[in-house]
């Protein structure tokens, strides 16, 4: 099971070598984010900043403006906090061609403790306008976003990425698009839509409940910012009943932009978000973390049982 910040320095490294427009960022976190492959290789493109988050940012904005390709790279919880300014009103005001690559997403950081686990990346960088929003599942998806956003998306983009990896969910070859779900597996009585890690657990919750004689359809939302809005209008139409699940909390991250989606379009179904409650982290081993703070397979299992009771199906 690799972990997707070895896949995505392995990526960064063989994708940026071959794009002479490509320089990469890191601010002092080279050997975490996985930016020191690509430093090895391309020594002469590659900018260690120090502990300098704004700085490496407002550096960025000035190679996307002089026609290079910048991947800045440091925790998701410092893009999120000490890089946002710079990123809203350097970046994303100007629509700069910066890849912002948040690392140790949701609880990965473990033992770093509140301070480091970055619980509201996507809440905040889903508010300025015009960033691209996303956060890859496995290596395969690590594979095709990081040669996506060299070769072909011009914009802003805002990438949340986990430190550690769930095994894969993707065939090698398999295809993705920008702004829309991507369907894991099929299912009538309820959809799951999750991002990152969450995708495979949601996964693995769907196998066990259809021992049970519940049928799950999984769905990557792995943009989350433009939300696949005709994805949701599907799920609730296919299947009655929605869950969204998170390695963030559940203010202002998938869920929000799931249940906004429903309101405007003034759908009822049962509906509810597994993700971290309004509270602050701690620290302890990952998988520790995912099961206290209620976010692992048996929490979605638990929570569409709830939401196909609460649909009055036979399947309870």
């Amino acid at each position: 099971m690799k972990a997707l910040r070895e896949a995505y320095g392995e990526c960064l490294r063989k994708y940026g070598q071959a794009n002479e427009k490509v320089v990469v960022l890191d601010a002092d976190l080279a050997t975490s984010t996985k930016s020191v492959m690509f430093a090895q290789a391309c020594p002469d493109r590659f900018f260690d900043v120090g502990i300098a988050e704004a700085n490496m940012v407002s550096m960025a904005a000035g190679f996307a403006a002089s026609g290079f390709i910048p991947f800045i790279n440091t925790f998701a919880t410092f893009v999120a906090s000490i890089c946002a300014v710079s990123a809203k009103s350097l970046i994303a005001y100007s629509d700069l061609n910066v890849r912002l690559m948040g690392g140790n997403n949701g609880l990965t950081g473990g033992y770093d403790g509140a301070t480091h686990h970055s619980i509201d990346d996507i809440n905040v960088m889903r508010g300025i306008p015009n960033m691209l929003v996303v956060s890859p599942s496995d290596p395969v998806m690590v594979d095709w976003l990081v040669r996506t956003l060299i070769d072909d998306y011009k914009g802003p983009a805002y990438v949340s990425i986990s430190r550690s990896g769930a095994g894969d969910v993707y065939a090698q070859g398999e295809s993705f698009t920008l702004g829309r779900a991507k369907e894991v597996r099929d299912g009538k009585d309820a959809t799951v839509f999750a991002y990152g890690l969450s995708v495979a657990r949601a996964a693995k919750a769907a196998e066990a409940l259809e021992a049970e004689g519940i049928s799950v359809r999984v769905c990557d939302m792995f943009t989350i910012k433009p939300l696949d809005r005709q994805a949701v209008v599907d799920a609730a139409r296919r299947t009655g009943a929605i869950v969204t699940v998170e390695e963030h909390s559940i203010i202002g991250g998938l869920g929000s932009a799931v249940a906004e989606v429903l309101a405007e379009e003034g759908i009822a179904v049962p509906f509810t978000r597994v993700g971290i409650r309004d509270c602050f982290t701690e620290s302890g081993s990952y998988d520790q973390l995912v099961e206290h703070f209620g976010i692992g397979a048996n929490a979605i299992e638990e929570a569409v049982r709830a939401v196909v009771k609460k649909k009055g199906g036979s399947v309870l």
